[in-house]
């Protein structure tokens, strides 16, 4: 997402450094391309006018100028600029006291509406809350038996009623729902392809009935321009308290999110970044300015990891690490880990310093396939002692995965270069106090430093090479 315009800031960047002192002229110029790329992405006009002023106007004040690295002082002037565009925003939902918490969630045909509906019920329920899904579309074929398939895949109850206006279903949802001991019902009502006079009577007709705690838009990014055009539209006509913008792991422009809240006053809440039912995120303003600016998204990073990796696979890990233990039994748990965080490319882009480096990389996914299933042709003994597998093993190893005994060739030795790499980890891996670094101990009871006590031995040693 957001190559142009991460491309754009990029070069503005590398302009700067390479003429050293900033001055009117340079930055001028460099913000002239910005602007082309903000615009080209789809962000509003209104709101590049209001940026690149808003920037140029700080880059030239005399305390950036006369900076020791009046780079590094643009480069923090833009993101703070860019956060404050698209922030604040608070993604917490106020829940009801009494009776359960109910989330309507409109927007135009398209939009992802049913997908988000089925997300959202997810994120609610690995927050420990116990949602129910109410299908409210009776307009879209199909869209009834979408929500209910989605609700068997993640084991949350769906409410539907046939021949029922989607006021009266809404209604009579939130009855069932204290019935079934539900704390949540999202509503996934109706969209049309545009914007008229019967969707909006219908969904104000919604709210009088289910008087909803959250009205929440879903709004496609790839649609730039009309998101914020269609958010100012429902938003004269409903209470909106916020929205959530899809596909945006699809959009290269990323207009929508530059605009929507500085156009709407209305905050983007989440954002769904892949198809499956996890590839929902709370939306941070900090973070989203850390990947235009192709600086990554560390926080992003650490919370993916922690859904797919606990504490104790961790801690095992790092066992395996320091007695050089690892295996290939150990490498396909860790690949399936890695895939369940999204897809490669994306995570390498949350990793600070390498996100504006792999916008043109070429990822292919199917290399993992095809390393998952040669490891599943071996046998555990095989898995856990690849030096046993010989010629004739490989090619049926081959045959097993459908590859070539070169490609389990190629494996084997990628592994063992990936184990020994990790032996060199692990000695740096020993237990040690809090705040003391890894492969350091506290002096005293159990000896001190292994690295002091080589740098005692060769101290010794010189001094009896000088007597």
């Amino acid at each position: 997402m957001f190559d142009a315009i991460t491309g754009a800031f990029s070069g503005l960047f590398d302009k700067l450094r390479r003429r050293g002192a900033l001055t009117e002229g340079n930055i001028r110029d460099g913000m002239r391309d910005v602007r082309l790329a903000l615009l080209e992405a789809d962000v509003n006009f209104k709101v590049v006018k209001a940026f690149i002023n808003k920037v140029t106007e700080e880059c030239l004040g005399e305390k950036v100028l006369k900076s020791v690295s009046p780079t590094q002082q643009v480069i923090k002037i833009v993101h703070e600029t860019l956060v404050e565009f698209m922030g604040p925003v608070d993604t917490s939902i106020p829940w009801a006291s009494d009776g359960p918490t109910t989330i309507m969630l409109c927007g135009l045909q398209g939009s992802g509406k049913t997908t988000t509906c089925a997300k959202l019920a997810y994120y609610l329920k690995r927050k420990g809350k116990r949602p129910m899904l109410v299908a409210a579309d009776i307009q879209r074929p199909a869209a009834i038996d979408q929500l209910k398939t989605l609700g068997a895949q993640l084991d949350i109850p769906v409410f539907s009623k046939e021949g029922a206006p989607p006021p009266a279903i809404c209604a009579q949802a939130v009855e069932e729902a204290k019935k079934a001991g539900c704390d949540t019902v999202i509503l996934d009502t109706a969209g049309r392809l545009h914007i008229d006079d019967l969707l909006m009577s219908e969904l104000e007709e919604v709210v009088k009935k289910a008087r909803p705690n959250q009205i929440l838009l879903v709004a496609d990014a790839m649609t730039g321009q009309d998101a914020v055009n269609s958010a100012q539209e429902f938003d004269r006509r409903l209470p909106l308290d916020g929205v959530i913008l899809t596909k945006l792991d699809g959009d290269a422009r990323g207009g929508a999110a530059l605009s929507i809240k500085y156009v709407t006053g209305k905050p983007i809440k989440f954002v769904g970044v892949g198809e499956k039912t996890d590839r929902l995120e709370e939306f941070r303003p900090e973070g989203m300015a850390d990947r235009i600016l192709g600086r990554g998204d560390v926080v992003e990073l650490v919370n993916r990891a922690q859904q797919v990796i606990n504490e104790q696979d961790a801690e095992k890990l790092r066992e395996k690490m320091l007695k050089n233990s690892f295996t290939l039994t150990d490498f396909l748990d860790q690949i399936q880990k890695v895939q369940k965080m999204g897809p490669i490319k994306e995570i390498l882009g949350l990793i600070p310093g390498i996100g504006s480096k792999i916008k043109d990389l070429n990822v292919d996914e199917k290399e993992f396939a095809q390393t998952k299933a040669i490891i599943q042709s071996m046998t555990f003994r095989e898995r856990e002692h690849p030096d046993l597998i010989d010629v004739s093993r490989r090619q049926r190893i081959a045959v097993g995965s459908g590859t070539t005994a070169v490609k389990v060739g190629e494996l084997l030795k990628q592994f063992k270069m990936i184990k020994t790499m990790m032996k060199g980890m692990g000695a740096g891996l020993e237990a040690a106090p809090a705040g003391v670094p890894p492969g350091f101990q506290m002096r005293g009871a159990g000896g001190g430093s292994p690295y002091g006590k080589q740098r005692s031995k060769r101290k010794h040693e010189r001094k009896k090479r000088h007597r």
